[in-house]
């Protein structure tokens, strides 16, 4: 499975994915519901964002990402 996974299009893909929530449209819901899809949308965004940013690697058959999480100035780039 390993030598069959390629980890950087599966970071551009993570990458897509947030762009495309951020592109998604509001369905024609109000109240409750449209509260709930705007918070979905702000999880979603934010889980595929960090993937986007992370660093990847298959160490001893596991998948292993990597996301800095600390703010730019402290980070050691």
């Amino acid at each position: 499975m390993a030598a069959e996974l390629d980890v950087d299009a599966m970071i551009q893909r993570f990458g897509e994915r947030a762009a495309a929530v951020r592109q998604r449209n509001l369905p024609p819901v109000g109240g409750d519901e449209r509260t709930a899809f705007i918070q979905q949308a702000q999880v979603d965004f934010q889980d595929f964002a960090m993937l986007a940013d992370a660093t990847a690697a298959v160490e001893d058959g596991f998948l292993v990402l990597r996301v800095d999480l600390r703010p730019p100035e402290a980070r050691d780039e």
